[in-house]
């Protein structure tokens, strides 16, 4: 038998992915295949780093959580973004990582271009995380 949540239990769990990851993490967008998990060594090149805003998510409802506000900055360095990485401010620490594609391409999270230059600005468009076990 599968275990289920109700939506409030679901909602909470999500609320505290910004509590745990702190209120100044940092959004990495990465080159190549994402790591096997949140704990093993970043890979690829760091396109871009985006200081994200203090409140950067917005409250849980229906078991999912949307990027609240703007996610963009100027590239650092140029390639194919690939997947990303919320990490703590010091940008250590990883609390969660997932495929990046443009817009439209089913990503986890989508940018505007995938095709990085250096200094181009990356835009985050969309980004939502859902709990299951409903």
């Amino acid at each position: 038998m599968t275990i289920q949540y109700s939506t409030s239990v679901r909602n909470a769990q999500l609320d505290q992915v910004e509590a745990v990851a702190g209120a100044s993490a940092k959004f990495h967008i990465r080159t190549g295949a994402q790591p096997a998990n949140c704990a093993a060594a970043a890979s690829g090149t760091l396109l871009a780093e985006i200081a994200l805003p203090a409140d950067y998510f917005s409250a849980a409802a229906a078991g999912a959580k949307a990027k609240l506000g703007t996610w963009s900055v100027a590239a650092v360095a140029a390639g194919t973004a690939a997947h990303f990485r919320i990490v703590d401010t010091v940008g250590t620490t990883c609390h969660m990582q997932g495929s990046v594609t443009a817009t439209g391409g089913g990503g986890d999270a989508t940018v505007d271009n995938t095709n990085i230059a250096v200094g181009q600005v990356v835009t985050v468009n969309s980004f939502t995380i859902n709990a299951g076990n409903a």
